[in-house]
């Protein structure tokens, strides 16, 4: 059941729709469900969401909104992301009460990923 008023789902572009649904398979064991060539969505993610076909990615930089993942193995899943095709934009860091590194994948999104594990 859906909370009321609570963030409920997110959507993302994606240039490359295949190439999006592989990196998210690969790096983090997700499963899709298509809706039609130019809409895959996601559920159990910890938010469910989807991705659209468009010429549009999103970055912090540009003022996006940055998800992040959590990870309780914090170099295990960087290593995991660049297996898997990720451009690693920022490099393991340092900030008060946590670790985190940012990437890309494959259509340009940028998210990143963050532990209090290992400090």
């Amino acid at each position: 059941m859906s909370a009321h008023e609570k963030i409920n789902y997110v959507e993302f572009a994606a240039k490359d729709l295949g190439a999006t649904k592989e990196f998210f398979r690969k790096a983090f064991a997700w499963e899709f469900t298509d809706y039609g060539d130019d809409y895959t969505a996601f559920s159990g993610e910890g938010l469910d969401g989807g991705f659209y076909q468009a010429d549009l990615a999103t970055s912090a930089e540009r003022g996006g909104a940055l998800i992040v993942f959590y990870s309780e193995g914090l170099e295990e899943t960087l290593e995991k992301v660049k297996k898997a095709g990720a451009e690693i934009t920022r490099e393991i860091f340092s900030f008060p009460g946590g670790r985190r590194f940012h990437f890309r994948e494959p259509s340009g999104n940028e998210f990143a990923v963050w532990s209090d594990k290992g400090l």
